[in-house]
């Protein structure tokens, strides 16, 4: 059995990190290979269930979900990081942690991810009903040397999902 490896999805809300998560995690049960999705969203509600999304918070969560990550990764489970991490710190303290870790930017246009807007996030950011949402009202850092970038705009979820199995192949983790 190969050694477990980390991959984190990362781009703005609504970006299609989710549906190319969901791709990949496909793809690899259909090599035979399991893996964890620790999507953002859904670890929210249970380690911040009354987020406040400032950066303390944001701090504790993103730790945390490294924490949960390094664990399984410990337990030979490959995780996939669904979660925007709008701070660079937040996915560079998971490289530090993670030997086999890569970063995929799922670049998509701030105006395509707010006219998808699937969580109404655009929407409330626009009527006030909240005020930090990343690329809208607060910073988002994409980062600085993903070993990927794919679009979220442009083609099927799938084909980014096996843009990021190539790049598995060629890191020799799966």
């Amino acid at each position: 059995m190969k050694e477990a490896f980390a991959l984190w999805l990362t781009g703005l809300p609504g970006a299609g990190k989710s549906a190319i998560a969901r791709e990949l995690l496909g793809k690899l049960h259909q090599r035979g290979i399991g893996a964890a999705l620790l999507e953002s969203d859904v670890m929210r509600t249970q380690l911040t269930p009354f987020a406040r999304y400032d950066e303390g918070e944001r701090h504790l969560f993103y730790s945390a979900l490294v924490h949960l990550g390094e664990f399984l990764i410990e337990n030979k489970l490959p995780v996939l990081f669904d979660a925007t991490a709008n701070r660079r710190a937040y996915r560079n303290h998971a490289r530090e942690r993670i030997g086999r870790f890569a970063e995929v930017y799922v670049d998509t246009p701030l105006e395509v991810c707010a006219a998808r807007d699937p969580k109404g996030l655009y929407g409330s950011a626009r009527e006030g009903r909240t005020s930090r949402l990343p690329g809208a009202q607060s910073p988002y850092e994409p980062p600085s040397r993903p070993e990927l970038i794919v679009s979220g705009s442009q083609g099927d979820p799938g084909d980014a999902a096996d843009a990021i199995i190539a790049l598995l192949e060629r890191h020799g983790w799966i």
